[in-house]
This record gives C-alpha cells, sequence and structure tokens, in this order.
C-alpha cells in the first residue's frame, strides 16, 4: 500500500510551452468576457454590521452533501468579513432581482440602507426580500488564490420563491456576460 503524498504545486514555468503567448491579465479577462455566468448576491454579518457583494462565480459542487463554491475579491469591501464569517447567505437571482444585483456591484453605497428591502434570519445573516432564491450556508474551507479567496460552504437551509417548473423553463435567469445584464429567454432557446 503506497502512501498518499502531500500536493505539491508545480513550477508553473516549466509548465509553459515555448514560444506561445503568456496569458495576460487582460487575455485572461477577454476569456471570461464571452463565457456568461449566473448572478448571485452573497451577504454576512460582521462586527461592522451587514456586508453584501454581487457575484458570478457560485458553482454546485455536490447535492450529498449540498456544497457550493465561489470566489470574492480581495478589492471588496465585503471581503474582510466574508474572508471570517462562519455563515453567509447566497441568494440566486433572476431578471426580476436586477436591481438587488446592482445594488451588491455598485462600490461606495450602503447596501442595506432600504431596511424594507431585507431583514435578518434569527441566525443573524441579512436575507433581501422576493429574491429567486436563497441559501444560508455554513463555510467548510476557503483558500487564498491569487488576489481572491475562494470559499466552499455547505447549504443548511434555503427558500424558493420562483421555481422553474418544466423543461427548458428559461425563468428569466439573470446572467452576465461582456459587462452586461442579461435576461435569458425563448429567443435563446438553441433546440
Amino acid at each position: 500500500m503506497s502512501t498518499p503524498q502531500p500536493h505539491r504545486r508545480p513550477d508553473l514555468a516549466s509548465l509553459a510551452v515555448e514560444g506561445a503567448p503568456a496569458v495576460s491579465a487582460d487575455a485572461f479577462k477577454a476569456f471570461f468576457r464571452g463565457h456568461p455566468a449566473g448572478v448571485t448576491v452573497i451577504t454576512a454579518i460582521g462586527d461592522d454590521g451587514p456586508v453584501a457583494l454581487t457575484a458570478s462565480s457560485v458553482s454546485s459542487v455536490s447535492v450529498d452533501p449540498p456544497l457550493l463554491i465561489f470566489s470574492i475579491s480581495s478589492l471588496s469591501s465585503a471581503t474582510p468579513t466574508l474572508r471570517t464569517a462562519p455563515t453567509l447567505v447566497v441568494h440566486l437571482l433572476d431578471a426580476d432581482d436586477l436591481d438587488i444585483a446592482r445594488l451588491g456591484a455598485t462600490s461606495g453605497v450602503d447596501r442595506f440602507a432600504d431596511r424594507s428591502a431585507w431583514s435578518s434570519l434569527t441566525t443573524g445573516e441579512p436575507v433581501f426580500h422576493g429574491v429567486r432564491a436563497w441559501a444560508r450556508c455554513a463555510v467548510i474551507s476557503r483558500m487564498d488564490a491569487g488576489a481572491s479567496t475562494v470559499i466552499a460552504a455547505q447549504a443548511l437551509q434555503g427558500s424558493i420563491a420562483r421555481d422553474i417548473d418544466d423543461v427548458g423553463d428559461e425563468g428569466g435567469a439573470l446572467v452576465y456576460h461582456n459587462r452586461q445584464w442579461h435576461r435569458l429567454g425563448a429567443h435563446s432557446l438553441i433546440d
């Protein structure tokens, strides 16, 4: 029986193909401008009050247990709280939630000024009212990755206000593509 070896980070320079152009920050951004992503708002409570940010990096990882993963930029004002919060809420948005997506993406504003737009769960985390769906999650892992932090979390409870009923029903999905918000609809369906 062999002993598992610790994961070692490869020498990235040795993996590059000689003569191939390096991937610059601008080129990497261009790769993902053409890759649409679902839109979420992530909230948590910290010592200085509630925080929120809009993220398009949320992905499901497992259904048993129910795990998701996302990344947050070190530049966000919400990052210090999200890097330490034991729990958080992931709001899965549709096009009816565009105002909340914009709010979470706007710097320098009080995202919780409109007290009628949100409330606190009994456990303290802020939840925006009327969103398509939300899940309260326990953070199970954090990893620094470049200028971001990758967070893995397990869904503990949640609510779905607007479900998708039929296969092919786009449900007004909100996606972020090429620096713009988009609503998926029947016009975008490919048979």
